[in-house]
């Protein structure tokens, strides 16, 4: 089982995610406990933060990791 947390959401833990869940191991993304930083898309036109990280977690949801919260990934430890 891998858990992830860290940074950058689009960048180093969705490559660990998708590592992870291709290995065939059961991977978590703590949502809450990962983020992106602002970019641009090919054109020059701001892309938020938020839109990132968004982003990020739905592309590797439930295909490479399951995305959860701190809450939930606790209480999963602690049963």
């Amino acid at each position: 089982t891998v858990v992830l947390v860290g940074l950058t959401t689009n960048h180093c833990v969705s490559s660990t995610a998708r590592m992870a869940g291709n290995l065939g191991l059961q991977t978590y993304v703590v949502s809450d406990a990962v983020a992106a930083f602002d970019n641009e898309d090919l054109n020059g036109n701001h892309l938020g933060a938020e839109l990132m990280h968004q982003t990020a977690l739905a592309s590797i949801q439930e295909e490479f990791a399951t995305v959860t919260d701190t809450n939930h990934m606790l209480s999963l430890l602690t049963t």
